[in-house]
């Protein structure tokens, strides 16, 4: 048996044992990483994460490590992109954006939480193509599905309207139509962009022909507030990853508003101990920030 193979027997005997430790001292030297089988890499990937999480960032054992990683699991990300294989995006603009959900999650992955790591990699890899077609598809074209869904939107909220539902919520109208809420907004965007029109053209006075502006007038200045809530939202998976100790302190402290020392009193704590679990929390969510932009 090469250094580069492994049978699939072996490499799931390995992992088990190596579970039973924070993470192996010793890891196979992969020469062809894309070459390795599916059920190999599944393998693999679980002593490699485990390893991964006991290096320190930017050794060259790190980099060894993240890479062999990425190309492992390279076969994640044309698994998924296959399955938007009927859309008139590029294939290789799909495997290219995948990849970067791949990375996120080898990036963001936690060991101790013990689930699979195609658990969290399928949903980035999925993400960053849907983003792919958000960014580049829906200004020029809407799927027919998207076309469909906003007539019966449309239907839904004249019967709700009628019903005595001022404006309909999007919860509204998932539950009246039986979806889920995400696939509403999904229609609920791609209705807004049915119609385009340019910010250039004239407004003409009702019953008239006097031109009274252009619709660029119309057309709000930013709101300085815009920045935070775009900042919220994003933080919000971020918060959803924290562990419970983690977003009971962050609701204590921005929620009920409460001092460290009041936290303290609230949790057994000390003062001190509670500004260090806030710093590393800090810490940690600004670094996932700044590595999402």
């Amino acid at each position: 048996m090469s250094n580069s193979t492994m049978t699939a027997g072996t490499v799931h005997e390995t992992t088990s044992k190596a579970c039973a430790v924070p993470a192996p001292a010793v890891l196979p030297q992969i020469r062809e990483p894309q070459r390795i089988a599916p059920a190999d890499a599944r393998a693999l990937t679980k002593l490699f994460l485990l390893r991964l999480d006991a290096l320190e960032e930017g050794t060259h054992e790190y980099q060894y490590v993240r890479n062999t990683l990425i190309e492992m699991n390279l076969t994640l990300v044309r698994y998924v992109a296959r399955r938007f294989s009927g859309r008139r995006d590029s294939t290789e603009d799909m495997r290219q954006v995948g990849t970067i959900g791949l990375i996120k999650a080898i990036d963001r992955f936690d060991v101790s939480r013990g689930v699979e790591f195609t658990t969290l990699a399928v949903p980035y890899i999925q993400g960053e193509i849907q983003r792919l077609f958000r960014d580049t598809t829906w200004s020029v074209h809407v799927p027919r599905r998207l076309q469909e869904l906003r007539i019966e939107l449309a239907r839904a909220r004249e019967q709700l309207e009628g019903q005595g539902v001022h404006e309909p919520s999007v919860a509204d109208l998932a539950t009246h139509l039986d979806v889920d809420e995400a696939e509403v907004a999904e229609g609920v965007v791609a209705a807004n962009g049915y119609h385009t029109d340019s910010i250039d053209r004239p407004i003409q006075a009702s019953g008239s022909m006097q031109q009274t502006g252009l619709v660029a007038d119309l057309m709000g200045t930013e709101d300085p507030a815009l920045a935070l809530a775009e900042n919220i939202q994003a933080l919000k998976p971020h918060l959803a990853e924290l562990g419970d100790r983690d977003r009971t302190l962050l609701e204590l402290r921005f929620g009920a508003e409460m001092t460290q020392a009041e936290i303290g009193e609230e949790l057994d704590l000390s003062q001190m101990h509670v500004s260090r679990l806030l710093t590393r929390i800090y810490a940690r969510l600004r670094k996932e920030m700044l590595a999402t932009n």
